[in-house]
């Protein structure tokens, strides 16, 4: 499709993925259009001075929770396009602050909805869900009682276990306050659809990341600690639970496919975005060590013995159907045969160039885990989409990120 002098208006768009899908739609020609609160010192988004779009993208001051200022920037950008990434997507702000994530999310997707409705306009409106929406997915029967024993009870129960990789049709059973909100809105898009006839695309995004991230989401607590102790500003790193797995993806194949469902996707239906792989924690860690210079020989608990050799040699066998690169640490994992939990302490990495603790936070870890995600992206491969980046370019892209002392 031909994006020159369409109207696009990002909701979100100086947040990390809204600057670079603008950054991108501008490179094509479209007349770009995001909607931004007001701020009191008038600072500029560092996401948008960081893309070289601060004075490109044309501004509007606005809140999703409140429906005339929606009204106002529909009137003003009269948009073929709209893409809705505004959200509290923090995760572990959710749990500290529930009301503010609804309000957030659920009713500003409400305002923006009933704002298009009211004033009878007719653009495609792509909306950034979230893998999380999926939630407790279950890998395993032992998996599956661990958490029957956890949490009592289970809904929906698994009909077929292992339930990965994920699709569209996958249970949905949220595990954060962000993800109930997420699944709110991704049924008020649908909704909007069957009941008023508006043109809802719905996009579940698994995790993705690259240069900028917010430094509270893990992608980034981990290098810019890796970063920091390659300089010779920290001595150790600090984390949360390490066994969970993640499907990340870099953040522009996922601009690409926002861009793909406005052209292509088909209005009512939902979509998955991710990369079709699958890595845990322990393994960004190691990777970004590695990627940082370090040469890694084994890795040991600080207790109860708990020790592999050669752990981020790469496995390219299949899990759930599945052929994609991970390290060995990841293969254990996934066979059940490792797992490190807050009584380990922590882990020693050794290299060529000394020790490096990871020393586990109890601070840092969720009242309630998503173990693992993976997703299943065939629905939106029928459209065209495909995945360009690997783990490790992720890994590289912010690291050199965090070189950049403002940045750390």
């Amino acid at each position: 499709m031909e994006w020159k002098n369409k109207n696009i208006l990002i909701t979100g768009v100086n947040g990390f993925v809204g600057s670079y899908l603008a950054k991108h739609l501008l490179d094509k020609k479209a007349n770009v259009y995001g909607l931004i609160r007001r701020r009191a010192d008038g600072v500029v988004s560092k996401n948008l001075l960081c893309r070289g779009i601060h004075n490109k993208v044309k501004l509007i001051e606005g809140d999703v929770t409140d429906i005339s200022s929606l009204g106002l920037a529909l009137d003003e950008s009269q948009p073929n396009f709209v893409f809705h990434l505004a959200a509290q997507s923090f995760i572990p702000r959710s749990f500290s602050h529930p009301l503010e994530t609804t309000e957030s999310n659920t009713r500003g997707t409400a305002n923006l909805l009933e704002a298009i409705r009211i004033k009878n306009q007719n653009p495609t409106i792509v909306f950034a869900g979230s893998g999380e929406e999926y939630g407790l997915v279950f890998s395993s029967d032992k998996q599956y009682k661990k958490a029957v024993s956890k949490y009592g009870t289970i809904f929906p129960e698994p009909t077929n276990i292992p339930e990965l990789p994920i699709r569209e049709s996958n249970p949905l059973r949220p595990m954060s306050p962000y993800a109930v909100s997420k699944i709110h809105c991704d049924y008020l898009m649908r909704n909007y659809y069957h009941s008023y006839g508006l043109k809802t695309i719905v996009s579940r995004g698994f995790n993705h990341e690259g240069a900028g991230r917010g430094t509270m989401f893990v992608t980034s607590v981990v290098t810019k600690q890796v970063m920091q102790l390659k300089l010779g500003e920290v001595n150790k790193i600090t984390i949360g639970n390490v066994n969970a797995f993640r499907d990340w993806t870099y953040v522009m194949d996922v601009v690409k496919g926002y861009c793909l469902l406005a052209e292509k996707g088909k209005p009512g239906e939902v979509y998955n975005q991710g990369s079709m792989r699958t890595n845990s924690i322990l393994s960004y860690i190691l990777l970004s060590l590695e990627n940082a210079g370090w040469q890694i020989k084994k890795i040991e608990s600080i207790k109860n013995n708990k020790v592999v050799e050669n752990p981020t040699e790469i496995d390219m066998s299949k899990f759930f159907g599945v052929e994609f690169e991970k390290t060995k640490v990841d293969a254990l994992m996934l066979k059940e045969k490792l797992n490190f939990s807050i009584e380990d302490k922590g882990i020693w990495v050794h290299t060529d160039q000394g020790k490096i603790p990871i020393e586990f936070d109890s601070k840092r870890f969720r009242p309630a885990e998503v173990p693992i995600l993976l997703s299943d992206t065939e629905k939106i491969e029928k459209l065209g989409f495909k995945i360009e980046y690997k783990l490790k370019d992720i890994i590289k892209n912010q690291l050199n990120y965090f070189l950049e002392k403002d940045n750390r």
